[in-house]
């Protein structure tokens, strides 16, 4: 099935579909989401979730993008599926109990843009130490840094340094 044979099959009931690239994108509301991913996988075999992942767009109105991409083993076809968060409602519904490989990638954005992913079974930072605080993906962060000494010079952190 060709990317625009993907989107057309979905566009009836999505209508917010794009084709860019060979890329098929859906983009769905929260509360939608979990009916799409089974609906995706019953329908057109989408039974693999292999990303989850944000972007972040500070001064937009919805601030964040969560990104979920599907693959289907045996037809060999890809869907990304993506949901807006407002920045005052960063939460979404947890996947885990439909994919599996969900927990990682869910702690994982969690981690680095603090999106809450409700029912979540262990929703806690997985690569910043426990007691980091902040968001380090989100572009709002500073870009930190430690000061360095280079053959007697101190180079500043890139974010503070001066042109």
């Amino acid at each position: 099935m060709t990317p625009a044979e993907l989107a057309d099959r979905v566009r009836t009931r999505f209508p917010d579909v794009t084709v860019g690239r060979d890329d098929v994108t859906v983009v769905v509301g929260r509360e939608e989401l979990l009916e799409t991913l089974e609906t995706f996988r019953a329908d057109l075999g989408l039974d693999s979730l292999s990303s989850v992942t944000a972007t972040d767009w500070p001064g937009r109105e919805p601030r964040f993008w969560v990104a979920y991409e599907l693959y289907a083993n045996e037809q060999h076809h890809r869907m990304r599926v993506k949901v807006a968060l407002s920045e005052g409602d960063a939460r979404i519904p947890s996947v885990t109990g439909a994919f599996p490989t969900a927990d990682w990638h869910e702690r994982e954005t969690f981690d680095f843009y603090g999106i809450v992913f409700e029912g979540h079974p262990d929703l806690r930072r997985i690569l910043l130490p426990e007691g980091w605080e902040g968001w380090p993906l989100r572009k709002t962060e500073e870009l930190g840094g430690v000061d360095t000494r280079f053959h007697g010079a101190l180079i500043p952190p890139v974010d503070r340094r001066s042109t």
